[in-house]
């Protein structure tokens, strides 16, 4: 029997099906609103592939998980994101999950979670901060790493993301090129990021989340780290497959 697992994040709502040990479907949709109706509408993408929620050993995971009536199990992401990146690279390094609204640093060993750090006091060092940074620019954020490759050191110093945003206004406001700004802004994340990271216990390095097909951004990680970080496609999906990994277990609570 195929396991589901469900993962409702602060942006984006992820389904992922393991079957036979394997990893046979994903899903994504946006969270918007209500975490419920995410739920729901990934319910049918499952349902329109075959995958009953119902039937199936379905464990939630995210910021929304408690919002998913059909699943029998609720497990915290922290457990989730480390079970699922351990499923994708191995049981052994340095989980970097650069979410919507926070920042996770998970320690591997052996395959299980040995420490952690988290950054969710504010959204600078994250993907929202990103989102704010592109918007205010008037680009997508994939242009965004675009044009911070073919940029010049900017500095954006403030830790709040508010008050960064005021900083990219008056660098706007005095002719600043937009190259300048975009290179400024994804600085400041990796530099955030590699301070939570420095809380870990170093390389090998693995990064999830909705950065992972962010190439510019991977490689300025690992040269603020000193060390390659390894990633793919499918990793944007580790809350969801670790939680598809522990319905697959056949335990059936509700962890918090």
């Amino acid at each position: 029997m195929p396991s589901i697992g469900i993962d409702i994040g602060s942006t984006a709502a992820k389904a992922a099906v393991l079957e036979g040990g394997e990893l046979v479907a994903t899903f994504v949709c946006p969270t918007g609103f209500s975490s419920v109706d995410a739920a729901e509408r990934l319910a049918e993408q499952l349902r329109a592939r075959g995958f009953d929620a119902l039937d199936a050993p379905c464990t939630a995971t995210g910021y929304g998980r408690v919002a998913v009536p059909y699943a029998n199990r609720v497990v915290t992401e922290i457990t989730c994101h480390g079970k699922g990146a351990g499923f994708l690279f191995g049981g052994e390094g340095t989980v970097v999950d650069v979410g919507g609204q926070d920042t996770k640093v998970i320690v591997l060993r052996g395959g299980k979670v040995v420490k952690f750090a988290m950054n969710d006091k504010c959204s600078a060092g994250t993907g929202k901060f990103l989102e704010v940074m592109a918007n205010r620019l008037g680009v997508s954020q994939e242009e965004l790493a675009r044009l911070a490759r073919a940029g010049a050191p900017t500095s954006i110093s403030s830790m709040c993301t508010v008050f960064a945003e005021s900083e990219v206004i008056s660098l706007i406001g005095t002719g600043t090129p937009r190259e300048d700004i975009a290179y400024g802004v994804i600085e400041s994340v990796v530099e955030r990021v590699s301070v939570l990271v420095a809380q870990g216990k170093g390389a090998p390095f693995y990064l999830t989340g909705g950065l992972c097909e962010n190439e510019y951004f991977i490689e300025r990680l690992g040269a603020r780290l000193g060390s390659p970080v390894a990633t793919d496609a499918r990793a944007r999906f580790a809350g969801a497959v670790g939680a598809a990994l522990l319905a697959a277990e056949g335990e059936d609570r509700r962890d918090g």
